[in-house]
């Protein structure tokens, strides 16, 4: 008797086991509503966090991409230089700090976008077997703004940009300027100065040079969950002539995958015709904006991230 209770319970446990086991389809679709179910979750805690972006006072943030790539070849004949150590080291940081209220606004914001490359052909004993600065890029930026209406606000920029590792402002760049500001939306600043000196310090009297222009300069900062991004455009216009016009892109896109560390990527574009001159002469004393191009100049950095 007690057997056939125990076979008869047996029985029932893997039917109803068997009953209750999920078919691959089944657990699919419980992923697909508890996906749906994450995203209208973080939609609302987007929706709060533009709420509190929104509020008088103080925004700070900062994110930053470190990029690194080393190597060495022994003995590796297929290539031109079979016995050599290369490498690519890069660090950037975007930094903000922003400042609302009823009547004015104050916008703060920093960049640094430092490289470094190495490659070092061990044959030959008179190369450069040290790491040397590539991209160097130093630009800060202050806006002080008081608002007409919501959107629309007469302002004052000041923005200076250099590099740090070699030539620091040699040259270096300071522009300030007064005109307006249009917010059209929380996170895009566009500002337009039609009265704006482009003060330019260098040794090279006979290449740079200073001149009244106008500046323009839109800037886009989010971060939306996990995702950071950043674009900076600053533009001069000089009113003397177009050979002392400049202007610089820059771009930030950060993912986070765990806690605070992720992807990141920059790039930035740069047309800049003073630089490509005094670069040119150089190596041809006689160079001049006549003889030689304003080409475009372009960096990029893929690498690890890190939001502060």
């Amino acid at each position: 008797m007690k057997k056939i209770i125990l076979l008869t319970a047996g029985v029932c446990f893997s039917l109803t086991t068997f009953a209750q086991t999920d078919t691959e389809a089944e657990l699919k679709a419980l992923k697909a509503s508890k996906n749906d179910s994450i995203a209208q979750i973080q939609k609302r805690v987007n929706a709060i966090q533009a709420k509190i972006d929104a509020l008088p006072g103080w925004k700070k943030g900062a994110f930053g991409t470190v990029g690194a790539n080393l190597s060495s070849f022994d003995k590796w004949y297929s290539q031109g230089t079979p016995n050599v150590n290369s490498g690519n080291i890069g660090a950037t940081m975007n930094a903000f700090a922003n400042l609302k209220r009823d009547k004015y606004f104050w916008r703060n914001n920093a960049n640094i976008n430092l490289q470094w490359v190495k490659f070092d052909d061990k044959d030959d004993p008179t190369d450069d077997d040290s790491f040397q600065e590539a991209t160097d890029v130093f630009n800060v930026q202050s806006l002080f703004g008081y608002k007409l209406t919501e959107k629309l606000a007469v302002s004052t920029l000041g923005e200076y940009r250099t590099t740090i590792l070699n030539n620091f402002n040699d040259p270096g760049y300071l522009d300030i300027g007064v005109g307006a500001t249009w917010t059209p939306i929380e996170n895009l600043t566009v500002v337009v100065h039609p009265i704006n000196y482009n003060f330019v310090f260098s040794s090279g009297d006979d290449v740079f040079e200073s001149s009244l222009g106008a500046k323009i300069v839109a800037d886009y900062t989010r971060q939306i969950g996990k995702v950071s991004f950043k674009s900076n455009l600053s533009a001069f216009q000089s009113y003397k002539s177009n050979n002392l016009s400049n202007y610089t892109w820059q771009n930030a896109f950060g993912y986070t995958l765990w806690k605070n560390i992720g992807v990141g990527f920059e790039f930035g574009l740069r047309s800049n015709h003073q630089e490509a001159v005094n670069f040119a002469s150089a190596l041809d004393p006689a160079a001049s904006f006549d003889t030689v191009d304003n080409e475009l100049q372009s960096f990029w950095l893929l690498g690890l991230n890190y939001k502060f």
